[in-house]
């Protein structure tokens, strides 16, 4: 059984699934994903200026068992990160402390523009977890806990994260040729920023629209970083990751 698990996540390395995150990763075997980096839905309803929705974004009955499959495949003494909804803290906070998960940190991501208004407040900021498994060792130097997101326009989903505003985390809490895993991987931000990065990436996304725009965002990454390393490519040029690829 070891065996063809070992194989399955082999067969998953540098690719996306589409699929049920949970039922995905319950065929990943244990203690073998080397950083967890994700954004799920935050379980409050979201709908963008132009009404595009999330699916699960209004029950939490998936946010237990995927926070345990996450657990279960996260190696020992490693991290992840993962961004919330600030209105379902408690939720989030009780799944992750169930699963086996030990808070360690906690980043904000300031953006510079608002996203909605309240009578009370412009929201311009997201926010995520840092969270361990066992007792991870420091492998760089420690990032901020206030990080710049930057704007997307949110032209392949609907909460579209920068790629370059992922990659000191990735840096940060990876090493190169680790595999990085986005369990709700979107638009495939994380994995763009992991493949940018000299590491590996397993992204999961359920919704077919979404799953094939980032499969083919990720193809274009792969294109660019293949040109880069063509021995025609102009040397001393300096090619930044895309905001969108």
């Amino acid at each position: 059984m070891q065996t063809i698990q070992n194989n399955q996540t082999n067969q998953l390395i540098n690719t996306i699934a589409q699929g049920d995150c949970i039922e995905v990763m319950r065929q990943m075997p244990a203690n073998s994903i080397d950083f967890i980096l994700t954004d799920p839905p935050y379980l409050v309803n979201f709908r963008d200026r132009t009404g595009r929705t999330l699916q699960n974004d209004t029950s939490s009955d998936w946010l237990r068992p995927a926070m345990k499959e996450a657990y279960r495949v996260l190696r020992n003494n490693r991290l992840m990160l993962c961004f919330y909804g600030w209105p379902r803290a408690e939720k989030f906070l009780e799944a992750w402390r169930e699963a086996g998960f030990r808070p360690v940190g906690h980043m904000v991501f300031r953006k510079s523009y608002t996203t909605k208004s309240t009578e009370f407040l412009r929201y311009q900021h997201e926010q995520a977890y840092l969270l361990a498994k066992g007792r991870p060792a420091m492998i760089g130097q420690p990032v901020a806990d206030v990080q710049r997101l930057l704007y997307t326009g949110n032209r392949l989903h609907p909460t579209q994260k920068a790629v370059m505003s992922l990659i000191p985390v990735i840096r940060a809490y990876s090493l190169p040729g680790d595999v990085v895993l986005d369990a709700f991987c979107g638009s495939g931000s994380t994995c763009a920023a992991a493949l940018l990065t000299g590491r590996k990436y397993i992204g999961i996304e359920l919704d077919a629209e979404y799953h094939r725009a980032a499969s083919e965002r990720m193809e274009r990454v792969e294109e660019r970083i293949a040109r880069r390393s063509s021995p025609s490519f102009p040397t001393g040029c300096i090619v930044s990751a895309p905001q969108r690829a």
